[in-house]
C-alpha cells in the first residue's frame, strides 16, 4: 500500500501476506495515537482474541512526536520518542494477536487540518482493502482536537466507500472524555469483564506514557469499572468492565446527514433530561 508519509508502516504480527492480512480484518480499530486502540477498542480486540474467523486491524493516525515525557523518558527527542512509541504500538499488536497494525505517522498538524485530505486518503485505502463489518473509531464529541480530526476523517473515507462495502456498524468510543452522559437508550454499551489480565497487558506496554507521566493504565480500566457500577441505578451490576460507545453507523448509511447536528442532538437529549429532572424537582413544570 502506498501511504502519503514516508515513514508510514504496516505491520503483520503473524506474517501473513499483505493482501491476505488486510482481507481478513473484521474489525477496524482506528486511533489517533499509539495505545488509542487499546483504550478504546478493546471490544473489539476481545471479539477477535483467539477467533479464527475474525481477525482485528489496527490503525495508529499519528506520529507520536507530541507524547508527554518525564522521568525516564524526560530528555528524549520527538524523533527518539516516535520511535519508542512505534514500537510500543507492534508489541501490542503481537500481544492482542492483530490480524495487521498499520501506523501512518502523520504530524497532528495534518490531521487537525480541516483542509489536508492526506489522513482520508490513507484511510479509503485501508477501508477499500479490508471492507470491514465494524470500525471502532473517537467519539465526536470527544475533547481532543486530534481525535476529532481522526472521527472526521475516518468518516469521510466511510461515506465514500461503495454503499455494499460499508460496514454494518460504526462505533465511537470513549477515550478523552467518556460518554456516560449519553441517553442509556443511546448507549452502546461493550461488555469487556472478565479479560482484565489481557486489558492490563495491552495497556502496560506504553511504558512510555505511563513511565512517562500518564497512568492511563489505571485509569482506563477504573472508567470501564465506573461504567458497570454507575450504569443503573435501581439494579445489581450485570458486568464488572463497560465500555460506553456512540453509534456512528447512521452517518455512515446516510452520507448527506449532518455530522454537527447529529452529534448535537445527543448533548441536547442531555441538556433537556438534566433540565427536566430540575424543573420538576423546583415544581417548574
Amino acid at each position: 500500500m502506498k501511504f502519503r508519509q514516508p515513514n508510514a508502516r504496516l505491520f503483520v504480527p503473524d506474517q501473513a501476506p499483505e493482501t491476505e492480512a488486510l482481507a481478513r480484518v473484521t474489525h477496524l480499530g482506528i486511533g489517533a495515537h499509539q495505545d488509542d486502540l487499546e483504550f478504546m477498542a478493546f471490544h473489539g480486540i476481545l471479539e477477535c482474541y483467539q477467533r479464527p474467523d475474525r481477525w482485528f486491524g489496527g490503525v495508529t493516525c499519528t506520529n507520536g512526536a507530541g507524547s508527554s515525557r518525564t522521568g525516564p523518558y524526560k530528555d528524549f527527542t520527538d524523533d527518539q520518542m516516535m520511535g519508542v512509541r512505534r514500537e510500543e504500538q507492534d508489541a501490542a499488536a503481537i500481544v492482542g494477536q492483530y490480524g495487521v497494525m498499520i501506523q501512518l505517522d502523520h504530524p497532528s498538524s495534518i490531521v487537525k487540518s480541516p483542509t489536508d485530505v492526506a489522513l482520508k486518503s490513507d484511510l479509503a485505502q485501508i477501508l477499500a482493502a479490508t471492507q470491514p463489518q465494524v470500525v471502532y473509531t473517537h467519539n465526536p464529541a470527544d475533547k481532543h482536537e486530534t481525535h476529532i480530526g481522526v472521527v472526521v476523517a475516518s468518516l469521510q473515507a466511510l461515506r465514500e466507500m461503495p454503499p455494499e462495502q460499508r460496514p454494518g456498524r460504526v462505533i465511537g468510543c470513549e477515550v478523552w472524555r467518556d460518554l456516560d452522559w449519553l441517553a442509556d437508550a443511546a448507549k452502546v454499551v461493550m461488555n469487556v469483564s472478565g479479560r482484565d489480565n489481557l486489558a492490563a497487558a495491552l495497556n502496560g506496554i506504553f511504558d512510555s506514557q505511563i513511565a512517562g507521566g500518564k497512568r492511563y493504565d489505571l485509569a482506563t480500566l477504573g472508567r470501564r469499572a465506573a461504567n458497570a457500577t454507575f450504569f443503573e441505578s435501581h439494579a445489581s451490576d450485570q458486568a464488572e468492565r463497560i465500555i460506553f460507545g456512540m453509534d456512528l453507523t447512521p452517518l455512515v448509511v446516510n452520507e448527506s446527514r449532518d455530522i454537527v447536528g447529529y452529534v448535537c442532538d445527543y448533548v441536547e437529549q442531555f441538556n433537556s433530561d438534566v433540565r427536566g429532572k430540575l424543573a420538576a424537582r423546583l415544581g417548574r413544570v
